[in-house]
């Protein structure tokens, strides 16, 4: 049952594109399928998990499966809603996206590759950097020889280049011959004689698209042809995007000369996802980022990851190469290369490599893959999302669900976001104030502030407070008060209230908590449109109805949360439901 939810997910393009997948989804007996509502995992505890979404249900695999009936077609519907906002927001976006070597020859490539059409279809731009260092040993292997690798890279020798190139020609004829059918034909003919059903299949280009220099001889080490980036032809690649392809870039750069040269795949992949402004960089590996207890990282900021990698440099050569790389800024100037972190464009380590023995090994579980996503988000790309390829339908629960299933660093989410100390108090009283007077918001004592200060978060950029907003728990009743939520004017607008408030649920659900309520008088709509539903006071808990002005008038809101999932970090501090 394993692929269960990813089949169900793979449903609702049919119907994105107008046909209802009830026809396909079937049993043996003929019957429609459809999983079940609640789902629970022994990971994360006995308690049946909240279904925010149509995929967060399918994110499960133990899921069982049912015949439709009349109830769960509506919540089919209401599945697919709630599925829209995602459709929507990653329409139209460009993503690059690596598949690991140790995936590329595995069953798990081509049910990838299907979702990469499925979400080709949906209006995302993927560029495709796949891995071919274990295609390239087995090569060798069975020429009777090994790779050498000096550090992350690869020494090409003459047998080491005709096996890379054998390999990149193998996989990028692999990938194209997969994702050529598109997705399965349906029975459509209710629908009418439509032409374009028959012509789904997805273009895919490849081409020179990569140029290269040689690495050349390193502290005594001829690397041989081992290259390194020079130029992504964005120009090329947008080309083919506007057409409508899945572009594939080969680890394999060509020379100003005519040489060919073997890259590092992650530097290709980290240098194509800064050329272009990808949204995203996505690599699909085969296993989970996980912190020292084996609990899975479901998501890190840009600030936290630096602390972890700074902290196991020791241990680590990729985080050490990461900490001397960190002193500059991770940039890619396209015809040039990446900087060496003195102005200069020449020589030396540039890009951020992953490989050879520590990699391999797996001595550091999946660290080198977790520290070459905070170089690429120092560098630029704002999101890097690590997937395990073993799980079914692994990329649609990632961009299709509230918290995903893989691990995401981030170098935009919650940046200058911290607990307020009494130093914050003057700029949490001028964030206030205007709401204050207006009404808006119940005025607070300076005692009250001191008293409370820290249950307050604030967001600061450039030495000022431009938000905060205060978490009282009952942990008794498991749940939180949301309370003096503002963004200054000028921020206003741009997501930052959005930005906060997600910081907040993600803290409360840290602490185990299953509801967030709060009071308001003017920001009815905004907190309704965030997933809260008006209730009553007289659910609140007992203690908290005590203490309002009923005078005011206010209306109470509540929203229930999804349950932590692990590895969530709030200032530094990762949290999990075993260690309340």
């Amino acid at each position: 049952m394993a692929t269960c939810g990813s089949q169900l997910v793979r449903g609702f393009v049919p119907f994105y594109f107008g046909v209802h997948p009830q026809s396909h989804l079937r049993s043996k007996t003929g019957a429609p399928l459809i999983s079940t509502a609640t789902a629970t995992s022994a990971k994360r505890g006995s308690r049946p998990m909240r279904i925010q979404s149509a995929f967060d249900m399918l994110s499960d695999s133990s899921a069982s499966m049912k015949q439709w009936d009349g109830s769960e077609e509506a919540q089919f519907v209401d599945w697919f809603r709630q599925a829209w906002p995602y459709i929507k927001g990653h329409r139209g976006s460009t993503f690059v996206l690596v598949i690991s070597a140790e995936i590329m020859d595995t069953p798990h490539l081509d049910p990838i590759l299907q979702d990469i059409s499925l979400l080709h279809g949906l209006g995302i731009k993927f560029v495709i950097v796949p891995g071919t260092w274990v295609q390239i040993d087995n090569i060798l292997h069975q020429k009777g020889t090994q790779g050498k690798y000096v550090g992350p890279y690869r020494i090409t020798d003459k047998d080491s280049l005709e096996a890379a190139k054998v390999a990149a020609g193998s996989v990028r004829l692999t990938i194209e011959a997969k994702l050529s059918p598109g997705p399965p034909m349906l029975n459509l003919r209710r629908h009418g004689d439509n032409s374009r059903w028959h012509d789904l299949g997805v273009a895919v280009a490849s081409g020179n698209f990569l140029a290269a220099k040689r690495r050349g001889v390193v502290e005594g080490v001829d690397f041989g042809a081992t290259g390194l980036v020079k130029k992504i032809n964005v120009e090329s690649i947008r080309e083919r995007l506007d057409r409508d392809c899945i572009v594939v870039v080969s680890n394999l750069g060509y020379s100003s000369s005519g040489e060919i040269l073997n890259c590092n795949t992650y530097e290709v992949a980290t240098a194509t996802a800064l050329a272009l402004q990808a949204e995203k960089l996505i690599c699909i590996i085969d296993g989970e980022i996980c912190d020292e207890n084996n609990h899975q990282i479901r998501f890190m900021t840009l600030q936290d990851a630096d602390m972890l990698i700074r902290k196991r440099a020791g241990q680590s050569p990729t985080a050490a190469t990461y900490v001397n790389k960190r002193s500059y800024s991770a940039r890619f100037q396209n015809g040039v290369g990446f900087d060496n972190g003195n102005g200069l464009w020449t020589g030396g380590e540039q890009g951020f490599a992953i490989g050879g023995e520590e990699r391999q090994s797996r001595l550091n579980g999946y660290f080198s893959e977790l520290t070459a996503a905070a170089f690429v988000c120092q560098g630029g790309v704002q999101r890097v999302q690590l997937i395990d390829g073993r799980r079914g339908g692994a990329l649609l629960l990632e961009l299709f669900t509230r918290d995903g299933v893989g691990t995401m660093v981030a170098s935009d989410m919650y940046e200058g976001t911290r607990t307020a100390t009494e130093g914050d108090i003057a700029g949490i009283k001028l964030l206030l104030k205007p709401l204050e007077d207006s009404g808006a918001l119940v005025r607070r004592t300076d005692e009250e502030l001191v008293d409370s200060i820290g249950n307050y978060v604030v967001v600061e950029r450039d030495g000022s407070l431009i938000s905060c907003a205060a978490l009282f728990p009952f942990i008794a009743d498991k749940c939180a008060e949301v309370a003096a939520f503002a963004v200054s004017p000028e921020c206003r607008g741009n997501g930052q209230g959005d930005k906060l408030l997600d910081f907040v649920e993600k803290k409360a659900a840290s602490l185990g908590l299953e509801r967030l309520f709060l009071l308001t008088t003017r920001a009815l709509d905004w907190f309704e449109r965030r997933g809260f539903s008006e209730c009553s006071i007289e659910s609140l808990p007992e203690q908290k109805r005590k203490r309002i002005n009923r005078s005011r008038g206010s209306k109470c809101y509540m929203k229930m949360l999804l349950p932590d999932r692990g590895g969530i970090t709030v200032n530094g501090r990762s949290f999990d439901n075993s260690s309340l």
